[in-house]
């Protein structure tokens, strides 16, 4: 719950200081050091990071993180590559510099003493960065796992890690100790548990090492991700600058390695059944092909998306598709992703289904109760959100939803608020099913509806079900939407049933003289009646939590 909180306190602070860097560029956070810090090659299923590769997953979109740590790279051997960071930099721009392991090794390239020439490197990193206006940061290097006969690790660094800190001193220049925290995590898991973190990887049990290894100098994923989220906590203290964009996901979904897991449906599946805290799982840039299930035993999951139109949850089946038995899977069977669990939210992702116009082809089926999405897009053609339960309640927030028949349809009470919905042919925009003697279907509040360039003859809704209920309140509709508004699918009776109704709507499409005769226009009083606190319940669980005020340590 803390990391929930400070995740939402991060995004009000974040907000605050955009509108300061808004006339100036976002600075960079350049990389530079060893293995234990670089990027990894993910062939063969390679467990190893370092924890500078897992760094993007506990910042803000907005800050880049650029690494150019390499393996067996020492201060001294980094020099030939300095320049091409050195080219990159510009005022406000972070280099952030971790050397040692290799500085130790005798080989003549890459040897530095502690004292002389290593000192003498990082001052040159140092000096070099502040004459771009970039700003130097120092880490010393992270912990070997290297036990000895008490039971504690013995120091393997010897006169380096003072000697990093001592510069630090020197040239007043930030120094984050990650020998000291990852020292203390592992001297309190202890020889046995610590090994968790490391690449021991039995013998055959992995394509990248099939000969196996036990290696105590470098990190696997948990690792790695355990120490990049230390060196995040202590950027967010010792630099307030970037405080406001470090955040803490409990897991991050990324197609480079930098995250737990490489699919949304890993993480999901990583989640403790009936968790009554939030997860919030992050999931970066990506187009994430795959057919996703949030299972009703799934409750509270929270999933967040580096930025709506670049990451992508989608798939490709549709109602006609035939299953093993060379039966049709059915609209219900044909959705990309399925959401049982209840209180799930989403933020700043695009569920899509890509199946095309081939009839029935479900983007987002919601069947749990308290689902909130927020600036999502939902892209598809017929039956583009399938709101499923009678029982479900759910909110849309400044989302984009598009699609061509019935593109929003099924039994839920659903409120949307400042969404955009967007008429891809000539067709119907919802489709309720509300149940007899349920008092609401559809709320619509202060949303655009636009269309396609051609599409000029859409109707607000027809009846899914006889007693379907949809109201459009103080929105925007364009003049695609028919004079009539509503259409009763061929039904005569449905107009006894059904309720179709309208508040002070504007746009070339809002004009009440020619709407069917059986729909209705409230009142004041009736639509001061139709709020969302009535609509979907008092205790306000579509609002984002408060953040809670943290003590100063």
């Amino acid at each position: 719950m803390k990391r929930f909180y400070s995740l939402l306190l991060g995004g009000c602070m974040l907000a605050a200081l955009l509108t300061a860097f808004s006339d100036k560029q976002m600075p960079v956070i350049y990389m530079i050091g060893d293995s234990t810090m670089a990027n990894k090659p993910l062939e063969g299923g390679n467990p190893e990071r370092g924890w500078g590769h897992m760094l993007p997953g506990f910042f803000a979109p907005e800050i880049r993180v650029d690494n150019h740590a390499v393996n067996g790279r020492s201060s001294l051997s980094f020099m030939s590559r300095w320049g091409d960071v050195h080219n990159k930099l510009k005022k406000g721009d972070y280099v952030f510099i971790q050397f040692g392991h290799n500085d130790q090794k005798t080989k003549p390239d890459r040897y530095s003493d502690p004292d002389t020439a290593y000192k003498n490197n990082l001052r040159f990193y140092i000096n070099q960065t502040r004459e771009k206006g970039a700003i130097p940061v120092l880490f010393t290097s992270i912990v070997r796992r290297k036990f000895g006969d008490d039971g504690k690790l013995v120091d393997t660094h010897g006169r380096y890690i003072p000697a990093c800190k001592e510069v630090a001193k020197e040239m007043k220049v930030v120094c984050i100790d990650l020998n000291n925290s990852t020292e203390t995590l592992i001297n309190e898991l202890g020889d046995e548990a610590s090994r968790a973190l490391f690449v021991w990887v039995e013998p055959n049990t992995c394509p990248a090492i099939p000969k196996g290894r036990q290696d105590d100098t470098h990190l696997n994923v948990k690792g790695a991700r355990i120490v990049a989220g230390m060196a995040a906590d202590s950027i967010a203290r010792k630099i307030p600058k970037l405080a406001p964009y470090v955040r803490h996901y409990d897991f991050v979904v990324a197609q480079d390695g930098s995250g737990d897991f490489f699919t949304v449906q890993k993480a999901i599946d990583a989640v403790p059944a009936m968790r009554t805290a939030p997860t919030t799982i992050y999931i970066r840039n990506g187009v994430y092909k795959e057919k996703i299930t949030v299972p009703a035993n799934r409750t509270n999951i929270h999933i967040i998306g580096e930025e709506r139109d670049h990451t992508i949850l989608t798939y490709d089946d549709f109602a006609a598709k035939k299953n093993a038995f060379g039966e049709n899977i059915g609209t219900s069977g044909s959705a990309s992703c399925y959401v049982y669990g209840a209180g799930f939210t989403a933020e700043n992702l695009t569920f899509e289904n890509r199946a095309g116009e081939v009839g029935q082809a479900v983007a987002l089926f919601t069947a749990g109760d308290k689902i909130v999405l927020r600036n999502c897009r939902l892209k598809g053609f017929q039956d583009t959100l399938y709101t499923y339960d009678a029982e479900s309640h759910q909110y849309f927030e400044n989302c984009i939803i598009e699609g061509t028949t019935d593109f929003i349809f099924g039994k839920a009470t659903a409120w949307f608020e400042g969404c955009t919905l967007v008429s891809k042919r000539n067709s119907y925009i919802t489709a309720a099913a509300t149940p007899e003697g349920h008092p609401y279907g559809y709320v619509f509040h202060r949303c655009r509806l636009i269309a396609d360039e051609g599409v000029n003859s859409v109707y607000l809704g027809r009846p899914w079900r006889p007693y379907a209920r949809v109201v459009f309140r103080d929105c925007e509709l364009g003049g695609h939407i028919r004079p009539e508004g509503w259409h009763n699918w061929g039904k005569p009776e449905n107009e006894k049933t059904a309720f179709y109704a309208e508040y002070k709507n504007s746009g070339d499409g809002a004009a009440t003289d020619r709407r069917a005769g059986w729909s209705h226009q409230l009142s004041r009083k009736e639509a001061a009646a139709c709020n969302i606190a009535e609509v979907l319940g008092s205790d306000e669980w579509w609002k984002p939590a408060k953040p809670n005020k943290k003590s100063k340590k």
